[in-house]
């Protein structure tokens, strides 16, 4: 009798055949070459090993498994910025005290135009004079015409009277001046007085507006009530027009900002309710979806979509948020990686793909949450696709890895 014993192994699977009391014939050969080539069939190519390491490939999880991750942040926010330029005088509290609405947070100096708001109150009274002044000449023109006021000829008024009462009813006569057209052009000259002095008026009035604007956006009002987020300035630092003062929050009620794949983005409805999990004590709530973008992110890939928290829940804006998405797809899974996968030491995530040709190809990704030593990838992959496992910190696109298909 003979014995054929034959150990078969491949990566992460180990095969053993033993082949006892086999009479050594040309049939037992055929069939055992038959068997072997068989055994080396079935091995998952996916997972062949390369010089830098193994590979894994990109696999779809349940529907359970699909989080993402979010950002507390506050209702509203605004950042108060400086309308003129000049010197910071007040700055009202520091970061997380809270204030009601029209409470002034900060202050530029103002002295510079209060001076020039006396010297436009000034200007002003002086062009209200200059109207009553005008208006009294139109009135005495309508009533007393100047072109027939005696007293202003010397001699008793004689010359004026002889003029009055011969020369122009004489020179009329002839064709020589009219006396009527001369009577509405000196009503006509007093009218553009008054018109001039009440645009003088005006004016007046409009610099002294501009002033007032001016010295009112010297002060940053609070616009709602709400909490100090960050501070830009501080008393005494110099500003220009523009630059940023104090960050406001209203965070009485808080929002949660996700950045979601788009193939999980068509299960969801506003006013939806989404299970989410705090970063702080973990606590369980659920939010309501208040808006979805209609326009996705074209390098991620993904919508941003804002929920509502429940009003008093711990923590603040900038706090973590794990959200439980309703699945989407065939199966309604989400695509995990091992967590090993991940290059190590990079300030974004990334993962080595190995294409056809046995190169790496370095990609940046959008990850999720992570259980079982796995990790949820929210974009960047696909299903199927190769991953050098514990790649290299110093690994470059191009490279060649082996694991060629």
């Amino acid at each position: 009798m003979a014995r054929f014993e034959f150990n078969l192994t491949a990566s992460s699977e180990t095969m053993t055949y033993n082949v006892k009391s086999v009479t050594p014939s040309l049939r037992t050969v055929v069939a055992l070459t038959t068997l072997v080539a068989a055994a080396w069939a079935v091995l998952p190519a996916a997972h062949a090993d390369s010089p830098l390491g193994r590979i894994v490939s990109v696999e779809a999880a349940p529907a359970a498994g699909q989080r993402v991750g979010g950002t507390v942040v506050p209702f509203k926010v605004v950042t108060l910025t400086a309308q003129v330029n000049g010197r910071v005088v007040q700055v009202a509290g520091e970061v997380g005290e809270h204030f009601q609405n029209g409470a002034v947070l900060a202050a530029i100096n103002d002295a510079r135009f209060l001076a020039q708001r006396q010297a436009a109150i000034a200007e002003l009274r002086t062009a209200e004079s200059a109207l009553r002044e005008a208006q009294m000449q139109f009135s005495r023109e309508i009533y007393s015409p100047q072109s027939q006021n005696i007293g202003m000829a010397p001699g008793f008024g004689i010359p004026s009277l002889f003029d009055q009462m011969f020369t122009r009813p004489a020179g009329q006569m002839m064709g020589y001046g009219n006396p009527w057209v001369d009577r509405q052009a000196d009503l006509h000259s007093r009218h553009t007085g008054i018109d001039q002095a009440m645009a003088r008026v005006h004016q007046a009035r409009s610099r002294l507006d501009e002033l007032d604007t001016m010295i009112r956006d010297t002060r940053s009002i609070a616009p709602f009530d709400g909490t100090i987020m960050a501070r830009h300035v501080e008393e005494g630092d110099t500003v220009q027009p523009g630059q940023p003062l104090i960050t406001f929050g209203h965070t009485r009620f808080l929002r949660v900002e996700a950045h979601v794949p788009v193939r999980l983005v068509e299960r969801l409805e506003v006013g939806m309710l989404i299970p989410a999990v705090l970063d702080i004590g973990r606590t369980e709530v659920m939010a309501r979806v208040a808006q979805i973008y209609p326009l996705a992110d074209p390098e991620r890939h993904t919508v941003l979509v804002k929920l509502d928290l429940p009003q008093g829940v711990p923590g603040g804006p900038g706090m973590y948020v794990d959200l439980q998405l309703p699945g989407a797809g065939r199966d309604g899974g989400v695509l995990t990686i091992p967590a090993s996968a991940i290059i190590p030491g990079a300030s974004l995530p990334r993962v080595v793909v190995v294409d056809a040709q046995g190169q790496a190809q370095v990609r940046m990704v959008r990850l999720g949450g992570e259980e079982g030593g796995r990790v949820t990838v929210l974009s960047g992959l696909n299903e199927g696709e190769r991953l050098l496992d514990a790649p290299p910190a110093n690994i470059r696109s191009g490279q060649p890895v082996g694991g060629r298909r």
